[in-house]
C-alpha cells in the first residue's frame, strides 16, 4: 500500500537525520520517534524481527531520555573549575571550538589579563561542557565568553553556573553583565534582566 511505503521512507529518513545530530538530547528524541514509526511500519507489513528490533531500540532511547531529562536541571551533574587564564588546556578548548565560538560571540578575542580575568571550565564527569570567562571590575563581572559545546546545548549548564555554583559570590562579585554583541542570548531564562543590548544579574 502506498501510504505504508510513505511511512517507511519517512521513518528511515528520520532515523538517518537523527544520526546527524550533535546534541545528545535531540538525537535521542528524534531517534525514538524514528524507531516508533519504523516499528509500526514493520509490524504493518509483517516483518516481525525488524519490528522487535525497533521496540528494543525505542526502549533504550526512552531509558536514556529519562536519565538525560533528570540530569538537565540537576546541579550535581555539573562542576565548575577555575583555571589559570593562560592554562594550556583552556587554550586548546578555545582553539578547537574557535569557529563555533565566533558564531555566538563574533568579537571574542582572548588576550588575558592575569589580574582581572577569571576563566572557568564547566565539567560533566570527565567531559568539558563549556567555558566561562569574565573580567572583574570591583564588584562587577563582565562576561568575556560564555560558551557551551554543541553536545550539551539542550541542557542547562548556564543555569547552574550563574544561579547555583556560587563561584562569583566567592570572588566578591555582586553584578554580572553580558556583552551586547552576543548572538541568541539565553539569559532571560536564567534570571538576568534586560538592560538594552545587555543583560544584568544581581547577586546577593
Amino acid at each position: 500500500m502506498p501510504w505504508l511505503d510513505v511511512i517507511g521512507w519517512c521513518g528511515s529518513a528520520l532515523l538517518i537525520f537523527s544520526l546527524l545530530q550533535t546534541r545528545v538530547l535531540r538525537f535521542r528524541a528524534l531517534n525514538l520517534v524514528a524507531c516508533c514509526v519504523l516499528c509500526f511500519f514493520n509490524a504493518a507489513i509483517g516483518v516481525w524481527p525488524m519490528a522487535a528490533q525497533n521496540v528494543v531500540l525505542a526502549g533504550i532511547n526512552v531509558y536514556f531520555l529519562s536519565r538525560l531529562l533528570r540530569e538537565r536541571h540537576d546541579e550535581a551533574a555539573f562542576e565548575v573549575l577555575e583555571v589559570d587564564p593562560y592554562d594550556e588546556y583552556l587554550r586548546h578548548v578555545l582553539r578547537v571550538h574557535g569557529d563555533d565560538i565566533l558564531k555566538y560571540q563574533p568579537d571574542f578575542l582572548w588576550d588575558p589579563d592575569q589580574d582581572t580575568d577569571h576563566a572557568f571550565l564547566v565539567i560533566k564527569g570527565d567531559e568539558t561542557v563549556g567555558v566561562v570567562i569574565v573580567t572583574c571590575e570591583g564588584e562587577v563581572a563582565r562576561i568575556r565568553l560564555d560558551y557551551v559545546t554543541p553536545r550539551f546545548r539542550d541542557f542547562s549548564p548556564g543555569e547552574f553556573v550563574w544561579r547555583r555554583s556560587g563561584i562569583f559570590t566567592d570572588l566578591g562579585v555582586r553584578r554580572v553583565v553580558t556583552p551586547p554583541t552576543m548572538v541568541n542570548a539565553y539569559y532571560d531564562r536564567v534570571g538576568f534582566r534586560s538592560t538594552g543590548d545587555s543583560y544584568v544579574l544581581d547577586l546577593g
